[in-house]
């Protein structure tokens, strides 16, 4: 039996109907997804991000969408922040952060949730560099009668570009506190998301303290960018695995093009 693992950062939605379908179609163990918006107590639908003289049109709640297209599964939302997204005048309160997606008939039997970088923001969006989490899991897969534990980080976005800092080797150490605090050491680990750092990161040579490499350059991949994406610096996603994870399938999805981003899929045996 394969446990199926998809990481993506969902863009806010953007590619709404291409997402939806693909994320169905793909029918993944384990969804990791960033950048994913909620707005309880309103109908799904579209609004505007505003940010300066940036407008970007956003899914305002995206999580119950995506969790109306995957009934087989419990969601887990994990905000950063709070704040407001437009349809015209009218604002509409919104929370921004990540989402994970388990099947209802794999266990969960240990979690963590903490921030890598800042503080939970009630009141806006936060300032640049914003609020940051991380995600991890520990699953019994009943098909497999094993257990495997997964994380998931949404890095944070400097406007000054993904070089190292200071900011992000803090936020990589404090991903691999999470991680040790729910992964017992002796068990597959999966760690993945949209890191926003390149290839020669520091977070690499921290992560490696677990044991984890990236399938993402270990495989010799040079883009986790797709043609919505129209700058330089094509990385931003990785997969990291532990030395007993079987790999029985990576891929970096080139189409359908649901997001700016990639998706990551990983079949593990």
């Amino acid at each position: 039996m394969i446990l199926r693992i998809l990481s993506l950062n969902a863009w806010g939605g953007r590619l709404h109907q291409a997402l939806i379908e693909y994320v169905t179609a793909a029918d993944p163990d384990v969804l990791c997804l960033q950048e994913v918006l909620r707005a309880p107590g309103t109908h799904s639908g579209w609004s505007v991000y505003r940010d300066g003289d940036v407008e970007l049109p956003q899914r305002f709640n995206l999580f119950t969408e995506i969790s109306t297209a995957l009934p087989a599964h419990d969601g887990f939302f994990c905000p950063t922040s709070r704040g407001e997204l437009f349809d015209g005048d009218s604002a509409i309160v919104a929370e921004f952060g990540l989402a994970t997606f388990v099947r209802k008939s794999h266990s969960l039997i240990a979690e963590g949730l903490e921030f890598v970088h800042g503080r939970f923001s009630a009141d806006g969006w936060g300032e640049h560099p914003r609020p940051r989490n991380a995600h991890c899991i520990r699953l019994f897969s009943h098909e497999h009668a094993s257990t495997v534990t997964i994380a998931h980080m949404h890095g944070l976005r400097d406007p000054a570009g993904k070089d190292d800092t200071t900011a992000r080797e803090e936020q990589a150490a404090a991903l691999v506190k999470l991680i040790e605090r729910v992964w017992p050491g002796d068990e597959n680990l999966v760690v993945c998301g949209d890191f926003n750092v390149l290839p020669d990161s520091a977070t690499f040579a921290i992560l490696a303290r677990l044991g984890l490499s990236d399938l993402v350059t270990g495989g010799g991949l040079v883009d986790t960018r797709t043609s919505y994406y129209l700058k330089q610096g094509r990385f931003a996603d990785y997969m990291l695995v532990t030395p007993g994870v079987k790999v029985a399938k990576f891929d970096v999805v080139e189409a359908p093009e649901v997001s700016d981003h990639r998706a990551l899929l990983l079949d593990i045996g």
